[in-house]
């Protein structure tokens, strides 16, 4: 009898640990979206661009123009899930250049995952930075950018020496907290400095350099935090916010429109790349934490 109240008492505790356990992931809200089949993305692929590239169509040698690989199509295994440490890690050779990106659209989210680089590096880049990013609020075909490879979006950089960064894709734009760039100068994030807008029909370029370096030393794991939220974001590196964004938008040839959800795209440009631990939480309002930094 009384080895059957113990089972009974340990099966209760048993049950109401797992509950417990099931209650903190749901209220978490976390989504992972990344498994070993690569469920909950798409591929895109464009070309092996060589030194040189002027932006146009690439041809061959009597002049005709070269297509794109093109969607859905891996060519030499250039995406690839492999474990590592038991965790899901996703390899992207970067042989050509292109993207994953999720097949859903998203809006008002917080995104994590970590990055480092490889060893290969490939033409146009061998004797350049290696070179990756997150492209957010994506929409539209891909290889509509200057290298042929994504969509119309906003890009957090991941690049040595640059994480954070931003840049514009095709015919974005936005206003970031940051100094105004003077001369040959580029633009400097910081969240004590008031909104400029940046990318394309701006006064600025499409690009701003992130606050800080705060990536993890020797090229380890570092952590990447994307907050947004109604057309505000927040570049994050290892806990540190690099930059402060908002009212994100594109110019449709006439006028400009809120560009605030869509896919997320990974790059793959011309380096070695692996991404790990994504995953995804829906926002219904802007933490407190990160609305502060828009005041």
């Amino acid at each position: 009898m009384k080895k059957h109240s113990i089972l009974i008492a340990f099966s209760f505790l048993f049950s109401l640990t797992s509950a417990t356990t099931a209650t903190n992931s749901f209220e978490d809200g976390w989504i992972n979206l990344l498994d070993h089949n690569l469920s909950k993305w798409d591929m895109y692929l464009s070309y092996k661009h060589q030194n040189g590239y002027s932006g146009k169509i690439p041809t061959d040698v009597n002049g005709n123009e070269i297509p794109p690989i093109g969607y859905n199509k891996n060519v030499n295994n250039m995406f690839m899930v492999i474990r590592e440490n038991d965790e899901n890690v996703l390899k992207v050779s970067g042989e050509y250049y292109g993207c994953v990106f999720t097949k859903e659209n998203f809006k008002n989210y917080h995104l994590k995952l970590k990055v480092r680089f490889g060893n290969k590096k490939w033409e146009p880049r061998t004797n350049k930075l290696m070179d990756a990013g997150v492209l957010y609020h994506s929409q539209g075909k891909a290889g509509v950018d200057y290298w042929r490879a994504w969509m119309l979006s906003q890009e957090f950089q991941i690049m040595e020496g640059h994480f954070g960064d931003y840049w514009n894709i095709a015919n974005s734009a936005i206003d970031i907290k940051a100094y105004l760039p003077e001369g040959g100068m580029n633009a400097v994030a910081d969240e004590g400095q008031p909104f400029i807008p940046f990318g394309t029909h701006t006064e600025n370029t499409g690009f701003c350099m992130r606050k800080m370096r705060a990536e993890t030393a020797n090229n380890g794991w570092t952590e990447i935090e994307l907050v947004c939220f109604k057309g505000k974001s927040l570049h994050i590196i290892n806990k540190k916010v690099v930059m402060v964004l908002q009212n994100s938008r594109y110019f449709d040839g006439e006028k400009f429109m809120p560009l605030t959800e869509g896919k997320i795209q990974l790059q793959s440009e011309a380096c070695e790349v692996y991404y790990k631990n994504i995953k995804i939480k829906p926002l219904s309002k802007m933490p407190v934490e990160f609305g502060n930094y828009f005041k």
